[in-house]
């Protein structure tokens, strides 16, 4: 009872939510909340109390970022030319990682795969947390479907989007965002994947973890936008 009050106050000390005729912008909805969640979530992390860590992260997510516009970053790409957002005219998958980050087995096989079968209708993004020169060796094992970008604070021009999102929200994290922009889905990837779990087992449960991220962000979209008109 005690931790369902917490979440609720947390949530109450937000900032007034957005509506459907002043659109929010992300990386303004995360200025005016993260000091407050990150408070909270410091709070529970101290205590190691990881389910309350979680449940304030899909509050933040759930009532302050869900609907708004994310911002029309302009992304380097490692293999072709910067990518700017708003210039994508379909839905997009975002992922941000760092190349230390060890990514689980058969991960990287199942974004390729999923790519494929979407090329269509979504555009995938792998945005490490990176250099140019740091990224090389992994940015190969990507499908041409997937645009590999980096990002860091090495880098001049990439104050803002490190800023607003790895500085936050951590990584690694993935975003779905529809075709006009609005964020529709944000979750942490966890790596919970056994050490000696075989490639064809490591595959398949990758390749079932991305595609109920993506399957469920789909659904999520119609709640959104009925969310958006009802402000």
């Amino acid at each position: 009872m005690a931790k369902k009050l917490l979440t609720l106050l947390f949530i109450l000390s937000f900032s007034t939510t957005f509506s459907q005729d002043s659109a929010v912008y992300f990386s303004d909805a995360i200025k005016a909340n993260i000091n407050t969640y990150n408070k909270a979530s410091n709070r529970a992390f101290d205590k190691k109390d990881f389910i309350e860590g979680q449940r304030l992260f899909d509050s933040l997510v759930q009532y302050k970022l869900l609907g708004t516009q994310f911002d029309d970053f302009t992304i380097k790409s490692y293999n072709s030319k910067s990518v700017k957002l708003n210039k994508i005219n379909k839905p997009v998958f975002i992922i941000t990682y760092a190349s230390w980050c060890v990514l689980s087995k058969g991960e990287i096989p199942a974004l390729n795969k999923l790519a494929k079968e979407h090329r269509d209708d979504i555009q995938f993004i792998v945005l490490f947390w990176d250099k140019k020169s740091n990224i090389k060796k992994i940015a190969h094992q990507f499908s041409s479907n997937i645009k590999i970008c980096y990002a860091d604070e090495g880098y001049d021009n990439d104050y803002r989007i490190v800023s607003t999102i790895k500085h936050t929200l951590g990584f690694p994290t993935s975003f779905f965002i529809d075709e006009n922009k609005k964020v529709i889905s944000i979750k942490r990837i966890s790596n919970q994947m056994k050490p000696r779990t075989s490639f064809a087992i490591a595959l398949s449960l990758s390749y079932d973890n991305f595609s109920k991220n993506i399957n469920e962000s789909i659904l999520n979209k119609t709640v959104v936008h009925s969310r958006l008109v009802a402000n």
